[in-house]
């Protein structure tokens, strides 16, 4: 009846204040550490839910990772060796590679070596040396956010693989043995590169 639903609702809202001083007093008593990683979780999550938040390189770059759609229409146009090479870890054979725009791998041009999905910059000509493998090699890339290092242990060997940070594709792997001033080689496949010779101002559309 009437009365009986006055009651219940009366004992409703006793038992909700309740149970809110009691969130109250649990929250007032929660470690600061352990109330910091629960914020930063809770951070976290919205970001990943609203998944609206960029990723900036140091240098001014979008390399927010690309979608698999978006992978899968950069990749259109393609041969099937830089297909290969991009997306399925294959390797160009040496002193043969060239730039999905036609350029050698011993190109001695000053430019931009952006990738071949992304458009991102990942190296340049004047960090380019003659390494003497047959593969474009770099002693450090543009800017350490836009390559991505992995652990490879395919063909019973220990490497680390370099992928492009945007898209994902495979780069090559980069050793310990390069010049100074980094002692770095990253031995790259030219069929995930693009260059950009400097007349064209390479790089500055993948801002």
């Amino acid at each position: 009846d009437g009365e009986g639903v006055v009651q219940m609702r009366a004992v409703q809202l006793v038992v909700c204040g309740m149970l809110g001083i009691a969130a109250v007093s649990v929250r007032a008593f929660v470690p600061r550490r352990l109330g910091a990683v629960v914020g930063a979780a809770m951070v976290t999550s919205r970001g990943m839910a609203s998944n609206e938040e960029r990723v900036m390189s140091d240098s001014g770059y979008d390399v927010t990772p690309m979608t698999p759609e978006e992978v899968k229409a950069a990749a259109e146009g393609l041969t099937p060796l830089q297909l290969d090479v991009n997306l399925h870890e294959g390797t160009e054979r040496a002193f043969t590679g060239k730039t999905t725009n036609g350029f050698p791998h011993d190109n001695k041009a000053k430019g931009v070596y952006v990738g071949a999905l992304s458009g991102i910059p990942l190296f340049t000509s004047d960090a380019k040396y003659e390494s003497g493998t047959g593969w474009p090699s770099f002693f450090q890339p543009v800017d350490p956010k836009h390559v991505t290092l992995k652990q490879d242990v395919s063909f019973g060997m220990v490497r680390t693989e370099v992928r492009d940070a945007k898209s994902g594709a495979h780069l090559g792997h980069v050793f310990p043995d390069g010049p100074p001033p980094t002692g770095l080689r990253y031995c790259m496949n030219a069929a995930a590169l693009k260059f950009i010779p400097d007349a064209e101002e390479g790089g500055e559309e993948a801002k």
